[in-house]
């Protein structure tokens, strides 16, 4: 995962794994809150794009990879990285649109909505077994030229 930003600024917010969706979203917005204590803003969307890939990463290791072996949120300047292990060595894919049956599905987009958000999306095994899954979701709009 390439990066303009420099991480090694950044401090990272480890946690063993939050219990629910919820806790990780907490410990997103505390990350922000202190990377934005220097002044600078978050837009909302991309807070809320944060949030949203921090709680879709761990429900999806909950549900299906065993639970939650490790949490990380690295905040830095235009950007921040999510990281969360769990026990699974099962590659994440996104659900079929439709059933079995065909009718719409009513979940299964998690994995979607990470790939959607996420500018770098990243699946690597651990030596110890499961996997990790890091998503690097940008805070800061691109630079546009004129």
């Amino acid at each position: 995962m390439a990066s303009t930003d420099t991480a090694t600024r950044a401090r990272p917010t480890i946690q063993a794994g939050p219990d629910s969706p919820a806790e990780a979203r907490q410990a997103v917005r505390r990350a922000l809150a202190t990377r934005s204590a220097d002044g600078s803003r978050i837009d909302e969307h991309a807070l809320g794009d944060a949030l949203l890939v921090a709680s879709e990463l761990v429900s999806n290791a909950m549900l299906h990879g065993g639970g939650v072996t490790a949490f990380e949120v690295t905040p830095t300047e235009r950007e921040v990285r999510l990281s969360v292990s769990d026990r699974s060595d099962q590659q994440p894919a996104a659900a079929g649109r439709f059933d079995d049956t065909g009718r719409m599905r009513v979940g299964g987009h998690g994995w979607m909505i990470v790939c959607t958000l996420a500018r770098d999306v990243a699946v690597s095994p651990l030596r110890s077994g499961g996997k990790r899954i890091t998503a690097v979701v940008p805070l800061a709009p691109a630079d546009v030229t004129v």
